[in-house]
């Protein structure tokens, strides 16, 4: 009976996190998404500025990409992973930095879904992953919070991210 009840409240909960994008963004149900150099099957996270994208009004093309994206993680199409850091990022780009900011419960909202949906891996970080990212931050003369995203992934074993800053990522090669 639990087993039921659990697998309805996921099913909800897509329902709900499709109905956010389709009503924001109208997309269709059958987007096939956008394609990417990954492995469908490997599990990539999904950076802030992909996250914030869904939500801003100002880059036409961008959103359509970056929302299809998610509503690929919705439909259950694929999973992705998206860190604690990013969700926090999240929220202040689109509350206060997009050019048309929206109300700080959609975001919540959106944000409790991806939290509460099984597609999304929310991955966290601990001392010894900021320990990690002062290293790499200091010896690849790499921006804190990009290291400690690295960091964030790599002990979570996820070798892939979906960025606009993908050259930034780069340096964390090898």
């Amino acid at each position: 009976m639990q087993k039921w009840v659990y697998e309805k409240k996921q099913e909800k909960m897509a329902q709900e996190g499709l109905k956010l994008l389709e009503l924001k963004f109208k997309l269709e149900r059958d987007c096939t998404g956008t394609g990417t150099n990954y492995m469908k099957d490997e599990l990539a996270l999904i950076d802030s500025n992909i996250l914030s994208y869904v939500f801003d009004e100002s880059e036409p093309e961008k959103r359509k990409i970056c929302a299809d994206l998610a509503a690929d993680c919705w439909k259950r199409k694929r999973e992705f992973a998206v860190s604690v850091q990013n969700l926090s990022e999240f929220y202040v780009v689109v509350t206060k930095k997009i050019s048309n900011p929206i109300p700080a419960m959609v975001a919540k909202d959106f944000i409790e879904h991806i939290i509460d949906f099984q597609g999304w891996h929310v991955i966290n970080y601990d001392a010894q992953t900021i320990r990690s990212a002062i290293t790499i931050s200091t010896k690849r003369g790499i921006h804190y919070w990009d290291a400690l995203l690295a960091a964030t992934m790599r002990e979570n074993n996820i070798f892939s991210i979906y960025t606009e800053n993908a050259n930034d990522f780069r340096k964390f090669r090898g």
